[in-house]
């Protein structure tokens, strides 16, 4: 039997070595990490992020990433490591790309909102030219702007191995989403992409065709968020032309953009014929009554896949909610609804109210949660959304009572992400 080799030891004589003072938080991780009875079965996650708002830690600096790649260049049992909410810098980038280039068992890196720019993007790009590993890479929050956005899409367009990539908040340009979406019509590998809120100059909705154009080909993609991406009625009837033709999506978050009923209306008619949505997320836009309605109409009558629906602060009455309530009633499938931030009046409150007192609809597939003041039925929030169905969301996360089931077959819409 192979004695595995003590993480926590390493590390303390590396920072000797080093000449570099002991980070006492991932002294303690790395600690923990030897004590882990999944190291000798299954690999570990090192999860050093930075922001405990429980216990405070010293954030990981350049220099404390040094020390710990020196560390974990044998450890090949090492498979994740999350560095998400540090103090890493372009110069930590070179040290995690060196590190990629040379390692052959990490499937997971976090890097999501540290300081890391366009010359880091670049470093890591390069990296991924050759990395054979990496499956799973969060940029999120990095401002590496419009070029390292570049960097990115030139490395899908080689590496054959990533399968989620999310660049959510990384202020990349038009430039970056056009290349992506062209590499993304040659890749086959990539199955979740987040491009939440990119930083566009033009409202005419270009970057929306080009995204367009990529799905009519692309037959991997699984999972796409263009939430914060300025989209009009104009871009959702350009997606909606592209998914008659795909058949592969699962989940779309169009989420904090302007789409109005008439956009609604589009997605209305394509849920009639689309069979391969499970997850549509609408929050945050302004469809109203009459978009709830139209949606309404096809979740009633002709859609029997999609399974989870947000529409949270949309302007929406109680005419399109108690009209989104009812069409659950004859459809099966829908499970999951999320609806807070409308307009929720008494008649919203007892339609929701029966659906979960008749068993259609548990508590944790939903946002709200029925209660009973005065002798009228009213709603309250619950913390629930479709954050936990995402590719990133952790597959152990908590599941109110009596909703694991319903939640699990959300999950399981992209099995192999």
């Amino acid at each position: 039997m192979s004695v595995l080799p003590d993480l926590h030891l390493q590390y303390v004589q590396a920072c000797q070595d080093l000449s570099q003072p002991e980070n006492p938080f991932i002294a303690r991780v790395l600690q923990e990490a030897d004590k882990s009875d999944e190291i000798s079965t299954k690999g570990i996650t090192l999860k050093l992020a930075g922001n405990n708002h429980l216990v405070p830690v010293p954030r990981v600096t350049d220099d404390d990433l040094g020390v710990l790649v020196s560390v974990l260049e044998q450890a090949a049992f090492v498979t994740g490591l999350d560095l998400a909410y540090n103090l890493l810098t372009d110069a930590g980038a070179k040290t995690i790309a060196t590190f990629l280039q040379e390692n052959s068992t990490l499937q997971y890196l976090n890097l999501m909102f540290n300081d890391i720019g366009t010359s880091g993007a670049e470093l890591i790009a390069e990296a991924l030219h050759s990395n054979r590993s990496l499956v799973h890479l969060r940029m999120t929050g990095n401002k590496i702007g419009n070029q390292g956005g570049m960097f990115i899409a030139s490395m899908l367009e080689i590496n054959s191995t990533l399968e989620k990539l999310d660049l959510g908040d990384c202020d990349v340009g038009l430039q970056c989403l056009v290349a992506t979406a062209i590499a993304l019509t040659q890749n086959k590998s990539l199955k979740a992409i987040n491009l939440t809120r990119p930083l566009l100059s033009s409202k005419k909705g270009e970057s929306t065709v080009h995204i367009a154009r990529m799905l009519i080909s692309n037959s991997s993609l699984v999972e796409l968020h263009l939430g914060k991406h300025e989209m009009k009625n104009f871009g959702v009837e350009r997606l909606c032309e592209a998914l008659y033709r795909n058949s592969s999506l699962r989940y779309l978050d169009l989420s904090c953009n302007n789409i109005t009923c008439d956009g609604a209306k589009v997605l209305g008619e394509l849920l009639k014929r689309n069979k391969t949505l499970r997850i549509l997320d609408l929050g945050a836009n302004r469809i109203e009554d009459v978009g709830a309605i139209y949606l309404s109409e096809a979740l009633e009558t002709m859609n029997m896949t999609l399974q989870a629906l947000s529409i949270v602060s949309n302007n929406i009455t109680g005419e399109g909610l108690v009209a989104l309530a009812k069409a659950m009633q004859p459809n099966t499938t829908l499970s999951h609804i999320y609806i807070w931030g409308n307009k929720i009046d008494k008649d919203t409150s007892v339609a929701f109210w029966e659906l979960i007192e008749m068993g259609r609809l548990q508590l944790g597939c939903t946002d709200v949660a029925p209660y009973e003041a005065d002798g009228e039925v009213l709603l309250a929030e619950l913390s629930h959304g479709l954050g936990k169905h995402r590719y990133w969301s952790p597959r152990s996360a908590a599941v109110a009572p009596g909703a694991a089931n319903a939640s699990l077959q959300i999950v399981a819409v992209s099995e192999y992400l």
